[in-house]
């Protein structure tokens, strides 16, 4: 079976999960990790993980099944950062799915999806952990039951919801308001791609939350 990914950002968190699922991979596949359109060539599967661009039909249609991994429990959440949006309204639960790439953006019909506990005294790298993990569960049940997959479209009955893309005006901290007023932007926060910061006596500061381990 030939595999292709589509992660455009070398540097995004979830490319140490991809490498060390594609080094278990089994020696009957051939998978490979891309980081533009241009790329993208052809086969059995095609996987957009963390991609913000978008895909030509005629590329998608290069592939048996072209599909896309998002972080929202679909319809609700299409859009941007799902799952910070969302913990920061307060969710426990985020469910990631696994959907057709051909259709417009996150509007696909479902494959599968999986939801995740979230702890609330999570942060962002452990979140990453989970939510990765969950990722890599479903791209490995499309490569196993690649012969008899099944999709369905979305729930019509529920409205869609649409986040906005997040910018660094949404990682900013108010220095007068308290730290567990805050905690869930500050623990979401990704202190090296997109850091909480706030501004106080004229100058900016990044903050960065870290556990302290148990003795």
């Amino acid at each position: 079976m030939k595999i292709e990914i589509l992660n455009p950002d070398p540097n995004h968190p979830i490319n140490p999960y991809l490498k060390r699922w594609k080094a278990r991979l089994a020696p009957d596949h051939s998978a490979s990790i891309v980081r533009c359109p241009e790329q993208v060539s052809n086969g059995d599967l095609l996987f957009l993980v963390s991609c913000n661009v978008l895909l030509d039909r005629a590329v998608t249609k290069s592939f048996k099944h072209a599909m896309v991994l998002h972080a929202s429990d679909l319809p609700k959440g299409r859009g941007w950062s799902p799952h910070i949006w969302e913990l920061l309204n307060g969710a426990d639960q985020i469910t990631v799915s696994l959907l057709d790439a051909a259709a417009a953006v996150d509007c696909g019909d479902i494959y599968k999806k999986i939801t995740v506990d979230i702890p609330k005294s999570a942060l962002w790298d452990e979140i990453n952990d989970l939510l990765f993990y969950a990722e890599i569960q479903l791209i490995e049940f499309a490569i196993e039951n690649f012969e008899n997959l099944q999709k369905h479209p979305q729930n019509s009955k529920i409205e869609a919801t649409y986040h906005p893309k997040r910018n660094p005006k949404d990682s900013e901290i108010d220095p007068n308001k308290s730290i567990s007023d805050q905690f869930d932007l500050i623990r979401v926060c990704d202190p090296d791609r997109f850091p909480a910061v706030f501004y106080h006596r004229g100058e900016s500061y990044k903050l960065i939350l870290e556990k302290l381990l148990d003795d």
